[in-house]
């Protein structure tokens, strides 16, 4: 019996768990798994993730497939009656759809083999901390390891029925920032007592933005961006602390790297300036997804062709992506899939459109089995 692809993903849709703790969705993925055929399945799970193997009817390389698991901290405010269960977390990102192609790419090729072995990958801890780098590094990957690797991301920027690709670089690096100052605390009427640290974080924020301004080439290109501040009690003392939280992103690695000499330069200068001590820590890093020529080309030549979407060449974006970790291991393309017109990613009124999903399984098996 075929899996209902819609079904399923509405199931996935009201079970969002944040990054290494998938267990619901684990769980759920393994009885589906069950239910297919086994004989040419080899199955192994890596904490919260999930990498199934098809034996391919030739079998002379492993081509690999990675579908993300986790969700968000965020209350889903959709009106769906397939709404989140799990009261503050949603599926905002699509990663209910990318798994649910996943499963319904599995299905397919294992109830009609292609040539080439088939690595499916269920990853956990895309949206934080971020679980491709020690996935990949893990041993139950390394021994089904494929020799190339494709993914795709929801789009609602796109309408539904269109596939956005292009080789080389898709997504940027991208790095979280988490910035404490600490300093001295007191009464208002006393400042001079103190030492300020909402005062402080905020000649901080502006001057991280000249990081970008002044610092950074300007044929180069780089985003900071402080989300969060956190700072005092009350009106009326003077606040000992503040929290600082943001993200920086860049074209290449080593632009990265000259970024946070600079924000390391920026934040020395506040200790001194305002007499506190900071630290500085940069969280969750993911590596840019660059595109692999040769299966970009081949991708985008296959979709050009194909009568049941519309290719388009995509550009290159500020957003973060931890598969970038798989193609920089091995070559792999990431492709953009239409599911708009709706809200954008991350929002919590995101409605992608779930008819694309069983034409693009369709179509991938058709691709995977050329």
């Amino acid at each position: 019996m075929a899996f209902n692809l819609i079904d399923i993903r509405r199931e996935l849709h009201q079970i969002p768990e944040i990054g290494f703790c998938e267990h619901k969705t684990h769980t759920f993925l393994l009885e589906k798994i069950s239910l297919l055929p086994q004989e040419r399945l080899t199955m192994k799970t890596w904490k919260t993730g999930i990498i199934v193997e098809v034996k391919g009817t030739v079998g002379k390389r492993r081509v690999g497939y990675r579908a993300d698991m986790d969700g968000l901290p965020m209350k889903e405010e959709t009106g769906l009656a397939f709404a989140s269960k799990h009261e503050g977390y949603m599926h905002a990102c699509g990663h209910d759809i990318h798994m649910t192609i996943a499963l319904g790419l599995l299905e397919a090729v294992v109830r009609q083999p292609i040539e080439d072995t088939f690595v499916v990958v269920f990853q956990p801890a895309e949206e934080g901390p971020g679980g491709a780098l020690p996935m990949i590094a893990s041993p139950e990957f390394q021994e089904m390891k494929p020799d190339e690797i494709y993914a795709l991301h929801i789009a609602p920027q796109y309408k539904a029925g269109t596939v956005a690709l292009k080789p080389g670089l898709l997504f940027a690096n991208t790095s979280e920032l988490f910035i404490t100052l600490r300093g001295k605390g007191g009464h208002a009427a006393y400042p001079h007592q103190t030492h300020d640290m909402v005062v402080a974080a905020s000649y901080l924020v502006t001057q991280l933005q000249s990081v970008v301004s002044r610092r950074v080439d300007p044929m180069d290109s780089a985003v900071l961006t402080i989300g969060k501040i956190e700072a005092g009690y009350v009106q009326n003392v003077i606040a000992d602390e503040a929290t600082l939280e943001g993200t920086m992103r860049t074209l290449t690695p080593e632009a990265m790297q000259r970024f946070k000499l600079e924000v390391e330069a920026h934040v020395s200068a506040i200790e001194t300036a305002f007499h506190c001590k900071a630290e500085i820590d940069y969280g969750a890093n993911y590596y840019q997804v660059d595109n692999d020529a040769d299966l970009a080309a081949r991708l985008s030549s296959f979709f050009q062709a194909s009568s049941e979407f519309t290719f388009v060449e995509a550009e290159a974006a500020m957003t973060g992506e931890d598969f970038g970790y798989m193609t920089k291991e091995m070559p792999g393309c990431l492709f953009w899939l239409g599911v708009g017109p709706t809200e954008g990613l991350h929002s919590s009124r995101i409605i992608p459109d779930e008819n694309v999903m069983a034409p693009i399984v369709q179509e991938l098996h058709r691709y995977f089995s050329l």
